[in-house]
């Protein structure tokens, strides 16, 4: 019994031993990011506005919050402040969040290229390597929502979970729902919505994405529609649909508890089933 005892005695030092090298490990992984780049200003909340120099411009980034790390890109005439608060303060009480201003909004400089989502796409990545961001969960509004499909196909290996949220895969389309909408008379804005005329979703190209990937949009959204979530939610393997019955494009500001509960559950959820061994 003594000889059994010491035994199982043991064996919970070396699981202990074990648990701690885990938490230990999972400490390191979750190291938060640091800023890079020039200060250039603060947001209302005291937040701190960062530029760096990515990709030939100068992209405007603030970082809020700790944790594995979430990407926000927003959509088409906005900027980073662009996000229900309600979302911002629930998402980076559990994530780190990188927020980011679009190619020639906000505090992100314009080189004068044409825009293309080719182009968007590339300016996130540079902005991840600039930060040391290998891997970043990514939501895509809008506009930005095209990006993450850039993003899926071209670069999935800086990916881990998307949400595509209120997206299209015809820009002309969303283009001509715009000429109905009162916007600025910004050249940045004209811009967005020539790379918008150019966009084609290639559908053939979807069930290569092997991300864990979220459709979510409102029932009502005049702008993009549903049928657009629907056709590449039935095309990427294991993807989530979800829509919120009466809810426009602008529907984390109408629902903003639930917009912001759906999103983390989908981001804290591994809803990929273990391949039993053989």
């Amino acid at each position: 019994m003594k000889k059994e005892s010491m035994v199982f005695t043991g064996v919970r030092i070396m699981c202990a031993l074990a648990l701690a090298l885990v938490a230990a490990s999972g400490v390191a992984l979750a190291k938060d990011v640091s800023p890079v780049g020039e200060k250039v200003a603060v947001d209302g909340n005291g937040h701190a506005i960062y530029q760096v120099e990515a990709n030939g411009i100068r992209i405007g980034y603030k970082l809020i919050g700790s944790g594995e790390p979430l990407l926000l890109l927003t959509g088409l005439g906005c900027t980073m402040d662009r996000w229900t608060p309600a979302f911002i303060e629930e998402a980076s009480g559990k994530y780190q969040l990188i927020i980011m201003d679009n190619r020639g909004m906000g505090y992100t400089t314009d080189n004068g290229q044409d825009f293309t989502y080719t182009l968007f796409a590339k300016d996130v990545i540079s902005l991840l390597d600039s930060l040391g961001v290998g891997k970043t969960n990514v939501l895509g509004y809008s506009q930005s929502s095209v990006t993450t499909q850039n993003l899926l196909l071209e670069y999935p290996d800086r990916v881990g979970k998307a949400i595509i949220h209120a997206t299209s895969t015809d820009g002309k389309a969303v283009a001509a729902a715009f000429k109905s909408v009162p916007l600025p008379d910004n050249p940045t804005i004209k811009k967005q919505l020539e790379a918008a005329m150019g966009w084609e979703s290639p559908l053939d190209k979807m069930a290569l994405i092997k991300n864990q990937v979220m459709l979510l949009v409102g029932t009502a959204d005049t702008i993009v529609g549903t049928q657009s979530s629907k056709t590449l939610a039935g095309l990427i393997p294991g993807a989530w649909l979800v829509q919120f019955k009466n809810g426009t494009h602008h529907l984390q500001f109408e629902a903003p508890v639930e917009f912001s509960r759906i999103v983390l559950t989908f981001l804290e959820m591994n809803e990929t089933v273990p391949t039993p061994p053989q």
